[in-house]
């Protein structure tokens, strides 16, 4: 079966990446309130990269989510570069400029990678066992997030599982490091973690992504190629945001 005939693919078209992130921010607080209304709390996972950047942007201008209990969002990181703090390509630094200095979020309830520690091992340990703590696992259990938000690169990568990478092989960590011959090592959030939350939402945005689009949709599922394969068997709790100039070719 192709994989853009299979009907649990949930597509939601915009025509600008102003109304993806639009759109995204309604799924976000919708997400928030009804967790928060259900349970008391919201846990919630997000990307770096330049697509959620809008997203991320329109939390701190909104007035629904500037004004949405903070005290009881839990707030993860899909994913990290291995950088200071300082840097540009920090996921952390992205999200702590545009919107988390303009909301009132308990620092507590704010879990960064610790991607400035030179022991990556260390760092990611160090993550996995946060993650365990604010859910309360034991050692055999996955987190259930309520709501992950991914982009996906333009070789088909989501969070830092990139092609060819051992990390698309880890099935027994909540949280693995990517080491890159050429380029920044990462922290991801591996591929059962993503496989184990409520939703997730992914977008993307911009021609630069309508091949891996055209291709992902319309090849056969190929984890080793195109990580973002490996949320297939989990279709029915995805929601692709695609913009008019991403899903030109679909």
């Amino acid at each position: 079966m192709k994989a853009i005939e299979n009907e649990k693919i949930r597509i939601i078209n915009v025509d600008s990446p102003a109304n993806l992130a639009g759109r995204a921010l309604d799924i976000f607080v919708n997400q928030a309130k009804d967790a928060i209304t259900a349970r008391g709390v919201f846990y919630v996972a997000i990307s770096g990269g330049s697509t959620p950047k809008a997203l991320f942007e329109l939390i701190g201008q909104t007035e629904e989510s500037k004004f949405l209990p903070w005290n009881r969002i839990h707030l993860f990181w899909v994913d990290e570069r291995c950088v200071g703090l300082d840097s540009e390509s920090c996921n952390y630094r992205l999200a702590a400029k545009t919107f988390l200095s303009k909301i009132m979020m308990p620092a507590k309830n704010i879990h960064r990678i610790e991607g400035e520690n030179p022991d990556y091992v260390a760092a990611a340990g160090n993550y996995e066992e946060t993650i365990r703590k604010v859910f309360s696992l034991d050692l055999t259990q996955l987190p259930k997030f309520d709501l992950i938000i991914l982009g996906m690169g333009s070789d088909g990568h989501i969070g830092s599982l990139l092609p060819n990478s051992y990390a698309l092989f880890d099935t027994e960590d909540l949280v693995s490091v990517v080491y890159q011959i050429n380029g920044l090592d990462r922290i991801t959030l591996t591929h059962p973690v993503f496989c184990a939350a409520a939703h997730l939402l992914v977008l993307i945005s911009g021609s630069e992504k309508a091949e891996i689009v055209k291709d992902v949709f319309h090849g056969e599922p190929d984890e080793v190629k195109y990580p973002v394969h490996t949320l297939w068997p989990i279709l029915d709790k995805v929601t692709w945001l695609i913009d008019s100039d991403a899903g030109k070719y679909l």
